[in-house]
């Protein structure tokens, strides 16, 4: 390890935007799009939200301030909104996935730059350079992290390689000299927390600690910019990020290309609301009905082969065959699979069918097995699926789910999804909010980009 806190607190400091090359600036701009659709149905429907806005009230921490929580109609302080809308945007599990590093980037940066960008009346430019800062060093740091080692230990890497990404980016609409990010990124060090622990009953700690990694690097950045003493080599130092949370840490891959490769081009998106891992079944499955016309009748037994991560996530026949809880079904593979086999199609408002007797009768059918075929691989999110009917067996694999950069959405689909999530709740202001997020660089202040989320 050598000097990787330094290198990408300099790093962070010196972008530029007019040295991003646009088409990273293009995608940046579709992310957060594709994000704040989903953080906005949530703030509506999202079953957790009403608990973390009765915290906030007892606590007194519901009081007006100049930033956003979208979907909402007042404005928060900065850190209560960073908080807010990190949980609120990764509710329903519809939010990006970077594959390398397995987390999800959006969801800890984008609140954080918003919050600070609304404080400090910072430009869109501003906002969209500190969002790729805050993608690169997070999804580097998930890369370094090696997510099969990190998950192995027990932690989410959203949360905790995310709570330096969103540093990253409220430090660069600070404006803060590189020794001035360290000492962000050494506070960082401190609040890097999320525990695999919800997995069990299907908790909504995830969504808690995603925006708490948020809230967490807005607090970081905004303490160092008032000389905030923090520690050093907060990510290969004795007890840094890739000591104490990996057994086989990849520091190179912190810094690698730094500059010159773009780990944000490297960033996918959701055509389902539920774990990735599920994703590539979830597509065989639906192509697999609709090429054969099986029905649900048809089926004899079905077996879903995954990366042993998958298996960690979304495979415990014990605790994930018949969910009642949505967090649950959005780690299931076997719901998840039954409701796309007998439907051929599935959505955020499928999660009503939880419990339907038709949807848990086929999920008995299926098996979830590690398929050793899909590790060793670039990505992890590979499916395999074999479906035996009495007519046969039929089998498919997908090396990568939809959505990924190498079949990446056009503009008007990733529109599309934002309007079927964030219409009902923002009903003829959601077009105008995705127009201007996606000319986000026109705004000489965010906040007249950000009052178009608010209902």
């Amino acid at each position: 390890m050598a000097d990787e806190t330094a290198t990408l607190a300099a790093y962070v400091s010196a972008l530029d935007h007019d040295d991003i090359p646009v088409e990273v600036r293009t995608r940046a701009k579709l992310l957060t799009l594709d994000f704040l659709g989903s953080a906005i149905r949530a703030r509506r429907d999202a079953e957790s939200t009403p608990s973390l806005l009765q915290m906030l009230s007892s606590l007194s921490l519901d009081g007006s301030g100049p930033a956003t929580v979208f979907g909402d109609e007042r404005g928060f302080t900065p850190a209560i909104a960073a908080l807010l809308n990190g949980a609120l945007g990764h509710s329903l599990d519809f939010d990006d996935t970077h594959a390398d590093s397995s987390l999800h980037p959006s969801a800890p940066v984008v609140p954080a730059a918003f919050a600070i960008g609304e404080l400090i009346g910072a430009s869109g430019r501003e906002v969209l350079t500190a969002i790729i800062a805050g993608y690169e060093v997070c999804c580097r740091l998930g890369n370094a992290l090696d997510p099969t080692s990190h998950y192995a230990r027990g932690f989410h890497p959203t949360a905790t390689a995310g709570a330096y990404g969103a540093a990253a980016a409220a430090a660069k609409l600070l404006k803060l000299s590189p020794e001035r990010i360290i000492a962000a990124f050494g506070v960082s060090g401190s609040q890097a927390a999320g525990s695999l622990q919800f997995l069990v009953n299907g908790a909504w700690n995830k969504r808690y600690q995603v925006g708490a990694a948020a809230m967490n690097g807005v607090i970081a950045a905004t303490l160092a910019n008032h000389g905030f003493v923090g520690a050093t080599q907060s990510i290969e130092g004795i007890h840094g990020l890739l000591v104490g949370y990996t057994d086989t840490p990849h520091p190179g891959k912190a810094v690698a290309g730094l500059g010159t490769v773009y780990e944000t081009m490297k960033i996918g998106i959701k055509p389902y609301p539920s774990c990735r891992y599920t994703h590539a079944a979830i597509d065989a499955l639906i192509a697999m009905r609709r090429e054969h016309g099986l029905t649900p009748d048809q089926i004899r037994r079905v077996e879903i082969g995954l990366h042993r991560n998958g298996i960690t996530l979304t495979g415990d026949a014990a605790t994930k065959r018949h969910p009642k809880t949505i967090v649950a079904g959005q780690f299931s593979m076997y719901f998840t699979g039954a409701l796309a086999l007998a439907q051929g199609s599935f959505g955020w408002d499928d999660y009503a069918r939880l419990g339907d007797a038709e949807i848990d009768a086929l999920a008995d059918r299926f098996e979830v097995v590690r398929d050793t075929r899909l590790e060793g691989r670039t990505h992890p999110f590979g499916g395999r699926v074999t479906i035996h009917t009495d007519q046969g067996v039929l089998e498919r694999i997908n090396d990568d789910p939809s959505g990924e950069p190498c079949s990446f959405p056009s503009a008007n689909a990733m529109t599309g999804k934002f309007m079927q999530l964030a219409q009902p709740v923002l009903g003829g202001g959601a077009q105008r909010f995705a127009d201007a997020l996606l000319t986000l660089e026109q705004f000489e202040r965010i906040d007249g980009v950000a009052r178009l989320g608010r209902l």
